[in-house]
């Protein structure tokens, strides 16, 4: 993925070209002064300040101020640790090799949704699993998130879902009352997205199911860090898992009696479901067009 810092570089190397031009190439050529110097250099780490500035944290080490927590349903097979669930137990802060992490329990069906809604957006994340397993290593990056808790599966909201299960990881599911286009290719029994593929429908009752797969597995092991990139703009979507682009969405929406209507903007939510799981990093960053790789 192109790096955060390339194009303020490149606007800098501009502007001392520019600049450069100006100083050496008058009728009378002048010698850049220490004055001149420190200002042009002033004028770069200002805009890479500018540029850090729109990168926000919504994981800042500290606590979970800036989201709401919600227990849903038990594990199936485990209603005795749903009993002694709480927010707290659920989504904390821990500290490992010096690092400060969210950790998701993944003892109860539960859900962490940012208190604001976003539109046009990059949002990263960085998470690996832990070693407590209940059910299976599954969570997911729920977004386009609205209505109450529990619409989707007695615990969530309706929203997109970016599959963070283990070997499944990218994977777009309709969760709740939502509606996606996806281009696929049939492979046994699944849906393949496939930039080559044929656009189907996914959500409730639509031609092609509820889940679309992966366009191909770039999980890290058990224990390793994963970078997961999401890209949102206006009804489209784009899943990016360790540098690969393997999902795209298309015509996103809601479904309101039969009817698909427009979904551009939502929450964002993280589950707990079935495992432990850390978070060492997640941002977000207003975005008005894809990246030109993508």
């Amino acid at each position: 993925m192109q790096n955060k810092f390339i194009k303020p570089v490149k606007i800098f190397f501009l502007k001392l070209s520019c600049f450069s031009q100006a100083v050496f190439f008058t009728s009378k050529p002048k010698i850049m002064t220490k004055k001149q110097s420190l200002l042009l250099l002033f004028a770069f780490v200002l805009s890479l300040s500018s540029n850090a500035q729109k990168i926000q944290p919504l994981f800042n080490g500290k606590n979970l101020s800036n989201w709401d927590l919600f227990i849903g349903t038990a594990l199936k097979g485990f209603d005795e640790l749903k009993k002694d669930a709480t927010p707290e137990k659920t989504y904390s802060i821990v500290e490992q090799d010096g690092e400060k992490l969210l950790r998701i329990s993944g003892e109860v069906n539960a859900a962490l949704a940012t208190k604001e809604a976003y539109e046009n957006y990059h949002f990263h994340l960085e998470f690996k699993w832990g070693e407590s397993v209940y059910t299976s290593r599954n969570s997911g990056l729920l977004y386009h998130s609205y209505e109450p808790f529990g619409a989707g599966l007695g615990t969530w909201m309706s929203s997109i879902e970016l599959q963070l299960m283990h070997e499944n990881m990218g994977d777009a599911y309709m969760m709740g009352n939502t509606y996606a286009e996806i281009q696929v290719s049939k492979d046994g029994d699944n849906q393949l997205f496939s930039e080559e593929g044929r656009i189907l429908s996914f959500g409730n009752e639509q031609n092609g199911g509820k889940i679309a797969r992966k366009k191909q597995d770039m999980e890290k092991s058990v224990g390793k860090w994963n970078v997961v990139d999401l890209y949102c703009i206006g009804n489209k979507s784009i899943h990016v898992i360790n540098g690969t682009k393997v999902m795209a969405c298309e015509n996103i929406g809601k479904l309101v009696n039969g009817q698909v209507l427009g979904l551009n903007k939502g929450k964002i939510q993280l589950q707990s479901e079935g495992a432990e799981l850390f978070v060492r990093k997640a941002t977000i960053e207003k975005i008005n067009v894809f990246p030109a790789d993508l």
